[in-house]
C-alpha cells in the first residue's frame, strides 16, 4: 500500500500587488516538488505542497495557517514570500512550536528571536544593514565622494528595516542623511514628491519602494532635472521582468540590490538547470519571465526543508530545527549555513548598476552585463559609473 504523502502547507501572494514574486516562488516550488518526487520523494513518501493565496492581505495570513494545521492537517509549515506573508504567521508558528523556513523576509525574527525560524535570504546576521551596505560602500569609493543623502520611501511597514539599515550605513561611510520623505502607497504622480526632495540638492537619493511605485519614481526621476550622483538603494521592482519591460532604458544608471545573477562567480551546482527549466515553464504565465530574483531562493528554501527531513528521518519540528541550526546545506544558491536568529551566517547581497539597456525587451535584462555587480568585490563584474546621469543613457557603459 502506498504511504501517505508528506504535506507541506503555506501561503503566497498569488494575486495582488506582490503576485509576480508570489507566482515565481510557486513555480520554483513546483519544479522542486517534481524533481524530488521523480526521485522517489522523501523517506519513500511523495511530497505534496498545499499553497493558499493570501492575496497580499497580511490580515488573512494567521487564519490561513490555522486552517492548514486544523483543517488541512499538513505535516509541516513553510513560510511565504516576504514580510507581508511571513511576519503575520510567526505568532502561530511560535505558539505551536513549528519548524518554519521563510522566503526573503527582512529581519522577521529580530523581535521574536524564535529558535525554529530560518530565513532563505542572503542578508546575514544584520539584515537591515546588509541590504544596502554595498550601495553606501560604493558611494564612499568615488573620487568626488558624496556627502549628503535624501531618503525617499513608501509609507509602509516594509520600509522601516531598510531605512534603519540605510541610516546606519550612511553614518558608517561618512554620509549625512539630510531628509527623510514618505509617500503613500496610493501615490501615482511622483513629480511633486520628487520636487520636494530635489530642493535639498542631495548627493545621494536613497529609494525604498514597492513594484508599482518603483516604476513611477524612476519615470519621474528620468523626467526631472535631478543631478544626484547616486540613485537607488532598496527598491523592490527593478528585479522584476514586468518592471524591466515597462522601464527599459530608464533603468540605466540605477543602483540597487540583487541576490543572484547569472555571473560566473554564482554558477552554483544546479542553478543553471533550474533557471532553464523555470524560464521555459514561466513563459506565458504571471510568473517573472527571468526568475533571477526569487526562483533560485524559493527552490533552495525547499532544498533546506528536504535535506532536514532526509537527515532527521522524519517531520518532527524540534528535530528539524535542531538539525537546520547546525548543518550546512548545498543548494542552487551555494552552500547555506544559518546563524543567529535563523539568518544566513554570512551575508551575500549584490549591489548592481543597470547599464546599456537599449529598449524594453526583457531578453536584454538576461544579459550578465545588463546589471553590473559593483559590490562586493568577490562577485564584482565592473566598476560603478558615477554620477548617475553618466550611466543613464542607453550607451553609457
Amino acid at each position: 500500500m502506498a504511504r501517505s504523502p508528506i504535506r507541506i502547507g503555506y501561503c503566497l501572494s498569488l494575486t495582488g500587488p506582490l503576485a509576480a514574486n508570489g507566482q515565481t516562488a510557486r513555480l520554483a516550488h513546483q519544479v522542486w516538488q517534481e524533481d524530488v518526487n521523480s526521485r522517489g520523494g522523501l523517506l519513500g513518501r511523495q511530497v505534496e505542497l498545499v499553497c493558499i493565496d493570501d492575496r497580499a492581505d497580511a490580515a488573512s495570513v494567521p487564519g490561513i495557517y490555522e486552517s492548514l494545521l486544523t483543517e488541512q492537517k499538513v505535516d509541516l509549515l513553510l513560510g511565504g514570500y516576504g514580510n507581508n506573508s511571513i511576519t503575520p504567521a510567526m505568532p502561530l508558528a511560535i505558539e505551536r512550536g513549528r519548524f518554519f523556513v521563510g522566503l526573503m523576509g527582512l529581519g522577521v525574527n529580530n523581535t521574536y528571536k524564535y529558535d525554529r525560524f530560518f530565513a532563505m535570504i542572503p542578508t546575514g546576521p544584520d539584515p537591515n544593514a546588509a541590504l544596502t551596505e554595498g550601495f553606501f560602500e560604493a558611494a564612499s569609493r568615488q573620487t568626488s565622494q558624496p556627502a549628503t543623502v535624501a531618503v525617499l520611501a513608501a509609507d509602509a511597514d516594509f520600509t522601516k528595516n531598510p531605512i534603519a539599515g540605510a541610516r546606519a550605513n550612511a553614518a558608517k561611510y561618512g554620509l549625512e542623511v539630510v531628509s527623510e520623505t514618505k509617500y503613500s502607497l496610493a501615490t501615482t504622480d511622483f513629480a511633486g514628491v520628487l520636487s520636494e526632495v530635489e530642493s535639498g540638492n542631495p548627493d545621494v537619493l536613497f529609494l525604498c519602494s514597492y513594484l508599482n511605485d518603483s516604476v513611477g519614481l524612476i519615470r519621474a526621476i528620468a523626467e526631472s532635472g535631478m543631478d544626484a550622483g547616486l540613485v537607488g538603494g532598496a527598491m523592490i521592482g527593478p528585479q522584476s521582468s514586468t518592471v524591466q519591460a515597462q522601464l527599459g532604458s530608464l533603468l540605466n544608471g540605477i543602483v540597487n540590490y540583487e541576490y543572484w545573477l547569472p555571473v560566473p562567480a554564482m554558477d552554483f551546482p544546479g542553478v543553471s538547470s533550474l533557471i532553464t527549466t523555470y524560464q521555459r515553464r514561466a513563459a506565458g504565465t504571471p510568473a517573472d519571465a527571468l526568475g533571477y530574483y526569487v526562483a533560485p531562493f524559493a527552490y533552495a528554501q525547499l532544498q533546506v526543508v528536504g535535506q532536514a527531513i532526509r537527515e532527521t528521518g522524519g517531520v518532527d519540528d524540534e528535530e528539524l530545527a535542531d538539525y537546520t541550526a547546525a548543518a550546512t546545506f548545498p543548494t542552487v544558491v551555494g552552500d547555506v549555513k544559518f546563524g543567529a536568529l535563523g539568518e544566513w551566517a554570512a551575508p551575500r547581497v549584490l549591489t548592481v548598476q543597470f547599464r546599456d539597456i537599449q529598449g524594453n525587451d526583457v531578453a536584454e535584462f538576461g544579459r550578465p552585463d545588463a546589471r553590473v555587480v559593483v559590490s562586493p568585490a568577490s562577485f564584482a563584474s565592473g566598476d560603478l559609473v558615477y554620477p548617475y546621469r553618466a550611466a543613464s543613457g542607453p550607451s553609457a557603459s
